[in-house]
């Protein structure tokens, strides 16, 4: 891994010339990058695989034959797998063998993300499984390993392709991709891997940035074989300056600290410390922990000093009104679906948001892998997080969103790029918003969860419309006149009268008692211009919101939209649909393989118009 404390060249400085150069060999990439050991093994490559679509089997003894090799860790459903099948497959089987060293520590399997249901086998000894398509699990399979021996890895991952009651975000329940929704994901989707521990490891950190005392709070947890007397040890530095250097006793297996810097007092002086798309100050953190005069287990980590809050109707970072210029992010590639390429794939794409003028992302029905968040760290990216959606309204959704939102926060909490959380969007899973008692307690109990879990960040309810409480009311509208938008969004526009009327689809902006309170405004859905040439397949399928048939009628549309909604004062910010080309979606500013669809310099020189006008140290 890089110096992360070093501050990160800005983005929006360079040229538009893309820079594809790796910093970090996609082998090497760690999985998770802020607890990160020297001691590991990735486990992406070549399996055995076999589809199960009757569930005839039930332990890995019962399977006679492999008939696929596939590539871990792409989907089935995907081309670069090696199996490309994206028909109805509710079970599948995967089975590698491979040499792990069992020393005097412990072993731990790690697996990114299985969708949606996974069991684990080593050495035919079942180990334990785990359901959630997007969050990660581990298991500890120290104890079944055999002495010189290859460890033989079996899984079965279930993912009924018709179950609308489990979270699946855009992965679409019919055979083929239709409208909005896309290729289904089965399966391994992100990285399996092998870390070698001591018999009392650091299992756990959690960061958190305390603007307005100058702290930087760090919560760590062991695990393992209970010992008493332990020291954590925690050095911060920013580059080849030392922060702090101190010790703490583990009380119970944990410690719960808030570590006061230095405050420079001054503006200037702060603001050399400070995280933000302008100037991305990461951190670095160096854990050991000590057992007298010895040390048991040492990680690399990292943080970083920044704060988001809502001031009246405006969004704050670090202190100051900051104006959001989002765009829409659904996470896919053509060959590889839901799983990056590579770790290059993922820093090209933050690197290309930034280029095109936007500083943030609303990551759409996706929960992205740990590394596109490491280089929006890196880079300095902001990034709306949203959970995949449920289609259905039942006590196993319930049951099901609550639990993988759960784990989501507690896997991505330490981000510094994540600003804001949003567990619904426009109603999905929660269909009948407006009649619905139960429906509304459902998402404001997810609301006053995600503001338990993490007090930090503002919280969207439901993105879209039907806002019940809410820190942020997002709008979607997709109407493609800017002339239209102006005057419905405009200043003469009074909020009492805008949140009386109906939108797009017939959906009020607010529910009845849950009027507007002066909570910051955002247009987080509008666009969706699709272009797609006659030449290129399927040219009569591509779908957006509106279609244009030429490169410079899509430009003058984006460039006199973003104009229009950019000068609205009661806008703290917008998100743009989308980012790119997303299967039988037209509507990106991006082809597929992220080639702009018009110069890139023109697509920025539009994203800003009108929306440069906060920054941290601006406003």
């Amino acid at each position: 891994m890089q110096s992360l404390g070093r501050v990160i060249e800005n983005c929006e400085e360079k040229s538009s010339k893309l820079d594809t150069k790796a910093i970090v060999d996609s082998a090497a990439a760690y999985p998770r990058p802020q607890l990160q050991r020297s001691n590991w093994k990735s486990l992406n490559g070549q399996w055995k695989f076999s589809f199960d679509d009757q569930g005839q089997y039930s332990c890995p003894n019962h399977l006679s034959e492999w008939t696929h090799t596939i590539e871990v860790p792409f989907a089935p459903e995907s081309v670069r797998s090696g199996v490309g099948d994206t028909g109805f497959h509710p079970n599948c089987w995967y089975e590698r063998e491979v040499e792990i060293q069992r020393g005097e520590g412990r072993v731990l399997l790690h697996f990114g993300a299985v969708d949606y249901h996974a069991r684990v086998w080593v050495n035919n000894h079942f180990v334990g499984e785990h359901e959630g398509g997007h969050t990660p699990f581990t298991i500890d399979i120290t104890s079944v390993l055999d002495e010189n021996k290859l460890t033989r890895i079996t899984v079965w991952a279930s993912d009924d392709p018709h179950d609308l009651a489990k979270p699946r975000g855009k992965q679409d329940w019919k055979l083929d991709p239709h409208s909005i929704w896309y290729p289904r994901t089965s399966g391994i989707w992100q990285t399996v891997w092998v870390e070698y521990v001591p018999l009392t490891y650091i299992e756990r950190l959690r960061w958190t940035s305390q603007f307005e005392r100058w702290e930087i709070g760090i919560e760590a947890t062991l695990a393992g074989l209970p010992v008493s007397g332990l020291q954590l040890k925690v050095k911060l530095s920013v580059g080849k300056q030392v922060l702090v250097n101190d010790s703490y006793e583990v009380i119970n297996g944990e410690i719960h600290r808030r570590i006061a810097l230095s405050d420079p007092g001054l503006d200037d002086y702060r603001n050399e410390l400070l995280w933000s798309p302008e100037k991305p100050t990461l951190i670095d953190a160096e854990i050991q922990l000590w057992e007298d005069d010895k040390l048991i287990d040492e990680v690399r980590s990292y943080t970083a000093m920044r704060c988001v809050t809502l001031q009246r109707d405006r969004f704050t970072l670090n202190g100051r009104p900051y104006y959001l210029r989002l765009v829409l992010d659904q996470g896919y590639w053509e060959d590889t679906l839901m799983t990056a390429p590579s770790d290059e794939a993922l820093r090209r794409d933050v690197e290309l948001v930034k280029m095109m003028g936007f500083n943030g992302v609303r990551k759409h029905q996706k929960i992205e892998d740990p590394r596109f968040l490491y280089w929006a760290d890196v880079l300095g990216l902001l990034v709306w997080e949203e959970m995949p959606s449920a289609y259905r309204f039942t006590p196993k959704a319930v049951q099901r969103i609550t639990k993988e939102w759960t784990e989501v926060i507690e896997r991505d909490v330490s981000h510094p790029c994540i600003v804001v959380w949003v567990p619904f969007n426009e109603s999905w899973g929660v269909p009948n918003l407006v009649e619905s008692q139960a429906n509304r307690d459902y998402v404001q109990a997810l609301y006053y969860l995600t503001r338990t879990l993490d007090p930090t960040r503002p919280v969207i309810g439901n993105d879209g419309w039907e806002s019940t409480t809410t820190d942020i009311i997002a709008i979607h509208d997709y109407d493609t006149n800017p002339l239209q938008l102006a005057h419905r969004y405009g200043n003469e526009i009074k909020p009492s009268d805008l949140f009386d009327r109906r939108r797009p689809g017939g959906r009020v902006l607010t529910l009845d008692g849950y009027a507007h309170q002066g909570q910051p405004v955002m247009l987080t859905e509008f666009g969706g211009i699709a272009f797609a040439p006659s030449e290129t397949p399927d040219a009569d399928k591509a779908w957006g919101y509106e279609r244009c048939w030429n490169i410079s009628e899509l430009q003058i549309k984006y460039t006199a939209l973003l104009q229009a909604v950019s000068t609205v004062e009661m806008f703290s910010g917008f998100c743009y649909t989308q980012l790119t080309d997303t299967f039988q979606e037209a509507n990106g500013l991006l082809y597929s393989d992220r080639t702009p669809k018009f110069p890139i310099e023109a697509i920025r020189a539009a994203t800003l118009a009108g929306g440069a006008r906060c920054t941290p140290t601006s406003c």
